[in-house]
């Protein structure tokens, strides 16, 4: 029987392994997985040696530090010495993904990479450490491809996941009905991140430009975005005090619906430009992380839809930019701003028209069989 071993450390890193068990265990029933991961992985009936929970913590302590040094021994002890895989699966998540590669190659483990660092946005050195230590790379935006294989790394292009496993548009008055919401108002939708380190950054900031635009524009109406991996107490300690709708794990459907957004750069920027929903986004943290994001950036840009056009559609408002005035300034103006608004839908329908229509899931579990001779 043949065994794979898959290493995510965050909740959408989880979502997309859980696809690719998926693809791949209806391609090869009888394949064994075993890995990190959280429940999406859990439920397709992997066996977890570690859960993500620890792992998807921001930010620097000495905790943090010894958490990811002691768990990285742990499950590479572990893979060499007592499960031995055909092949490890590393998913996202580069830091720890990374340097967990390394030991791999040492003990001739083959590895591939699933959803790649990002080096071509910053630190882009790391791509060595790829070429030393990962057997194939499948990337999922279509200019990775060509970045790789020209420096002799096998790669395979499977497509953004996201294009495949998006659900479709809700349906605005059955979603308006079930929340409340009044279907005759514009809504602005506030998503100010899926982890402690963000909120604590971003949803004051977040609330305080949606009170400024509710008090200019009181025919709007606001809900802020509850992620589904944090905890009520969590996301309560930095929202209360606000009267916001607050709409938890239904976030996709949030977006499709929402009028304008105001989101914390990530994923879910390119998630709102799938449904075409007009955004601006904005991120600030402790100042040192800033500067040292200045130094290993290799591009000026830090969201999706801009990186993968190489235009500036989506306002970036960020760190010492990152104010009431700006980010309620451009809000109002994706509302009330008709060539504005038209201008960002235009181009962020031409980002999805960037991306292929492969089902990455498919595509990467593909490459996994065709290596593990199951194909």
């Amino acid at each position: 029987m043949k065994k794979v071993f898959i290493i995510t450390g965050e909740y959408s890193g989880d979502i997309h392994a859980s696809c690719v068990v998926k693809a791949l265990r209806a391609k090869c029933p009888d394949v064994e997985i075993e890995g990190i991961g959280g429940e999406n992985l859990r439920s397709c009936g992997v066996k977890l040696f570690s859960d993500q929970k620890k792992m998807g913590v921001m930010g620097i302590s000495l905790k943090i530090l010894v958490d990811h040094i002691s768990l990285g021994k742990r499950v590479v002890d572990y893979i060499t010495k007592e499960y031995k895989p055909d092949l490890v699966v590393l998913i996202d998540y580069g830091a720890f993904n990374l340097n967990v590669s390394k030991f791999l190659k040492r003990a001739g483990i083959k590895v591939f990479y699933y959803i790649p660092p990002q080096v071509w946005a910053s630190r882009k050195w790391r791509i060595n450490t790829i070429k030393k230590n990962i057997d194939k790379v499948l990337c999922i935006f279509p200019f990775e491809k060509e970045l790789y294989e020209n420096l002799g790394i096998k790669t395979h292009y499977c497509g953004h996941p996201l294009v495949s496993q998006l659900p479709p548009k809700a349906d605005r008055t059955e979603f308006f009905k079930k929340h409340g919401l009044d279907p005759a108002r514009r809504l602005v939708s506030i998503f100010p991140g899926s982890r402690e380190f963000e909120l604590k950054n971003l949803a004051k900031l977040f609330i305080k430009s949606a009170l400024d635009l509710q008090k200019k524009h009181p025919e709007l109406q606001f809900c802020i975005s509850h992620a589904p991996n944090l905890p009520d107490k969590v996301y309560d300690k930095y929202i209360k005090g606000t009267d916001f709708k607050v709409i938890k794990g239904e976030n996709q459907a949030l977006l499709s619906v929402s009028d304008a957004l105001i989101l914390a750069s990530g994923t879910v920027a390119l998630e709102a430009s799938l449904y075409q929903t007009p955004m601006i986004i904005s991120y600030r943290g402790p100042f040192i992380f800033y500067l040292i994001y200045l130094m290993v950036r290799c591009i000026n840009m830090v969201c999706l839809p801009n990186i993968i056009s190489g235009k500036f559609i989506v306002p970036e408002i960020l760190e010492h930019h990152a104010t009431v005035h700006n980010i309620s300034y451009n809000v109002e103006k994706l509302l009330y701003d008709k060539q504005a608004r038209e201008e960002q839908i235009n181009g962020l329908k031409g980002v999805r028209e960037l991306l292929s229509d492969k089902v990455s899931s498919e595509e990467a579990a593909e490459e996994i069989a065709a290596e593990l001779n199951l194909t």
